[in-house]
């Protein structure tokens, strides 16, 4: 067996601890460590955590730093070759870490993706698509369970509420964009596997109830605003320079696109400020373009490129 490294992210989800960590208590697969990092939570978390689950492992941060930093902190501190990220607000089924490993026998595979539902049963994730506007989404978000995404199969990425990346991948690639903080840092990380060459593997067998919006919130603030921002960032670090070129028109028309549909939401202040920041990153974004690996064949990228799409976790 191989050691898996579980990554836990906790800000202020004490209710949620325990469905989360007793079902990881449950799997069928044996070798693996939990760690559960707490970003500056207050709302006893920590002392929770010491008190009731001593054998995991608990990674403390004075300070919020999102779920790209937070998971970082966990990465960097697992012994594990292969690195499961799971959402607190989610409760992984008895297989679901046996499962999820069983395609990185392939070694062309670098990341997993787990079948994610809501508590009513309807999908919440089966992988996660791109398009040409920058929008991503989760796959079969929203529709009933009826079997339709049951078979394994290559995805473009993974939504890292629950997912198995390869360690080697990550040392390759990079970890989770920090600067992302939170929302679409699993897109961005998903392309760059992608571009260096990475299959994708979604994995049905592999499942966890997902609450969705358990910590920030469904349609917060917070949510549009990173989620807005950060939908700009992405393709001007990752799209190869011809899909980039070739997708401004579309890109442009839905960032504008939105301001108004926010703004009759009553959030038309923070759909503003999250475009105007985004625009203020754009020369930091071209620049992290140098470091990104890049091996795959336009084609390869290209096929799971769709024209329109939804925005994911919104």
């Amino acid at each position: 067996m191989e050691l898996i490294s579980v990554i836990v992210l906790n800000y202020n989800g004490k209710g949620f601890l325990n469905s989360c960590l007793s079902s990881l208590a449950s799997q069928t697969y044996s070798d693996f460590e939990v760690i559960v990092v707490d970003n500056g939570s207050r709302d006893g978390s920590p002392e929770y955590i010491e008190e009731n689950y001593p054998w995991v492992r608990l990674a403390k941060n004075d300070e919020n730093l999102g779920f790209a930093g937070g998971t970082n902190v966990g990465i960097r501190a697992a012994k594990g070759e292969f690195i499961i990220t799971l959402n607190n607000d989610s409760r992984a089924d008895s297989r679901f870490i046996e499962e999820l490993i069983k395609p990185m026998a392939d070694p062309e595979v670098g990341v997993c993706a787990a079948k994610m539902l809501f508590p009513d049963g309807r999908i919440n994730s089966a992988g996660i698509c791109i398009s040409r506007s920058g929008a991503a989404w989760d796959r079969g978000m929203f529709e009933p369970d009826r079997g339709q995404y049951e078979f394994v199969e290559e995805v473009f990425g993974a939504c890292a509420g629950a997912a198995l990346y390869r360690r080697e991948m990550l040392d390759e690639i990079g970890l989770f964009d920090e600067d992302f903080f939170l929302y679409l840092e699993d897109v961005d990380l998903a392309f760059r596997a992608r571009l260096a060459g990475w299959k994708c593997l979604y994995v049905p067998g592999a499942r966890v109830i997902h609450h969705h919006g358990g910590t920030a919130g469904v349609g917060s603030d917070l949510a549009v605003y990173y989620g807005n921002r950060n939908i700009v960032w992405y393709p001007i670090k990752d799209f190869p320079f011809r899909l980039l070129i070739t997708s401004l028109p579309f890109i442009v028309a839905r960032n504008l696109a939105v301001i108004p549909y926010y703004a009759l939401r009553g959030q038309g202040g923070v759909i503003l400020k999250s475009k105007l920041d985004a625009l203020k990153g754009v020369v930091k974004m071209m620049e992290k373009r140098k470091d990104v690996v890049c091996r795959a064949d336009y084609s390869q990228i290209k096929r799971f490129v769709e024209i329109w799409g939804r925005m994911k976790g919104h």
